[in-house]
């Protein structure tokens, strides 16, 4: 009887041993990094309030800064239809891809394999190296902004929807094909229905989510807010950069109250 307590101790003491010894190995490959990039842990902590203090200061917003508006207004506008944009078309492409890659619905053990290789290469290659990449043939315009947030959104949405696919669809598509239906009668009157309104709100993340990428492409491809707010810090207007700020802010917290009340009347 008192064997069980004993392989509970020994059990629980390994396992302590095991998160001490991770910790400690944490601990040495922080501790070596700041050696190797001479970070010293406790200056840093101490210049994060004069940070902030030096925001709040040279950030705030002016009564001048209001004639900015119309300027921010307009990138701003323009940078929300790029995100728009770039995941409705993403959309469609990656559903199109989803099926076909999808263990429920694809059409071929070969073509599994390529769409989900497709999409995780889309998707590992960071936002900032596709606008880089793309920088080199279509230069700086709306156009690269618009395929760098649009190759990261198809290898996103890609695997989303092959997810939903699998999780949600397997039961009607079984279903319709024991009544003899063809393989696109199943698709469309049984998984695009069915998985529709999973579908809509992974749209209405990654439109969230692009509006804020955006905002990073544009610094680099010179466009929409993201190009504003690089001119107005890059010019010492540190008011209108604050200014711009707090558009972007405005507007992120407005999409996500819209797309929370869209999730609650489609769900």
């Amino acid at each position: 009887m008192k064997q069980p307590k004993v392989n509970a101790a020994k059990f629980l003491g390994k396992k302590r041993m095991m998160q001490t010894a991770a910790i400690a190995i944490i601990g040495g490959i922080y501790f070596i990094s700041c050696l190797v990039l001479q970070f010293n842990t406790v200056e840093g902590i101490m210049s994060v309030p004069k940070a902030f203090t030096w925001l709040v200061v040279n950030f705030q917003p002016t009564p001048e800064s209001m004639s900015y508006l119309p300027q921010i207004g307009i990138k701003l506008l323009e940078t929300i239809l790029m995100a728009i944009a770039s995941v409705v078309v993403a959309a469609v492409i990656a559903i199109v891809f989803a099926i076909l890659g999808s263990k429920v619905t694809g059409i071929s053990k070969s073509m599994q394999i390529f769409v989900r290789g497709l999409a995780s290469f889309f998707r590992n290659i960071p936002l900032v190296a596709w606008a880089m990449i793309l920088l080199f043939s279509f230069k700086q315009s709306n156009f690269t902004g618009f395929l760098a947030l649009l190759f990261m959104t198809i290898g996103f949405l890609i695997r989303a929807f092959m997810e939903i696919i699998e999780d949600e669809a397997g039961e009607s598509m079984l279903a319709l094909e024991a009544t003899g239906a063809s393989y696109f009668q199943v698709i469309f009157q049984g998984v695009i229905p069915q998985i529709i309104p999973s579908l809509i709100s992974w749209i209405l993340y990654m439109i969230e989510n692009n509006v804020r990428d955006a905002t990073l492409v544009g610094i680099l491809t010179g466009t929409g807010i993201g190009f504003v707010f690089d001119l107005y810090y890059k010019s010492f207007r540190f008011d209108a950069a604050g200014m711009t700020v707090l558009a972007i802010i405005i507007v992120v917290i407005v999409l996500e109250l819209l797309s929370n009340q869209i999730r609650k009347v489609i769900l």
